[in-house]
């Protein structure tokens, strides 16, 4: 008697799949209709981790090199195909720490408040590159472990614009700026740090926690005011 089986998945459902999880791995992403010069992106990041050139070599092994598997919407940044274990206070522990590169000069991990909780975590809330003062962590991957004594936040709500997006909203590099979502769960975030660059494009960054407490999704109504 032959046995069915079951059905066999066509590529495109295949890609549907891989899609689904990225986005549940990576964020989710929403665009607001255009009201400046360019338009308006929000995206909600995963925990991840930024590394150096040497952590890399001594996670993944001498000469190694990060591979891109995704590339944000940044220019040039991207989610790598490689990830590490991650832990943390009492031996918990986070599999598949996903890497975001490209590489910078110093090692940085980004949980949500939810994360930190359930790794035994009082982490404070941070811009991306001010690590002083904050806890640190063990990372593990298929070549070695490193140890950080510093490097775990929550990064700050923020949103990068390029010169003539920071003219059109009235804002500096260093300003606060609101960002209103619209919906049931409509929430106001009062203080959405500004990052002002000619290589940016409008974006918000919020992580999964800010982007649950607001429902944000597709059909979300986004508004950035000064």
């Amino acid at each position: 008697m032959s046995q069915n089986p079951g059905p066999v998945l066509t590529r495109s459902a295949i890609e549907k799949l891989v899609r689904a999880s990225l986005q549940k791995q990576l964020g989710t992403s929403v665009s607001a209709p255009k009201a400046g010069p360019n338009p308006l992106v929000v995206n909600s990041s995963a925990r991840h981790c930024h590394l150096s050139p040497e952590a890399v070599e001594i996670l993944f092994g001498k000469g190694h090199e990060l591979t891109p598997m995704k590339w944000l919407y940044q220019e040039g940044q991207y989610a790598a195909e490689e990830s590490v274990t991650m832990v943390g206070p009492r031996s918990r522990v986070i599999s598949n720490l996903r890497i975001l590169g490209p590489c910078r000069p110093l090692n940085q991990v980004e949980l949500s408040f939810t994360d930190a909780i359930s790794m035994g975590y009082d982490i404070p809330v941070r811009q991306s590159g001010n690590i002083e003062g904050t806890p640190g962590c063990m990372l593990m991957g298929p070549n070695g472990f490193l140890e950080l004594d510093k490097g775990v936040i929550r990064a700050a709500p923020h949103v990068h614009m390029a010169p003539e997006d920071a003219a059109y909203y009235g804002v500096k590099q260093g300003d606060f700026m609101k960002m209103r979502v619209g919906g049931e769960l409509g929430v106001t975030f009062d203080r959405i740090f500004v990052r002002v660059d000619k290589s940016f494009k409008l974006e918000v960054h919020i992580d999964t926690d800010e982007a649950n407490a607001c429902r944000l999704g597709p059909d979300s109504h986004i508004e950035l005011v000064k």
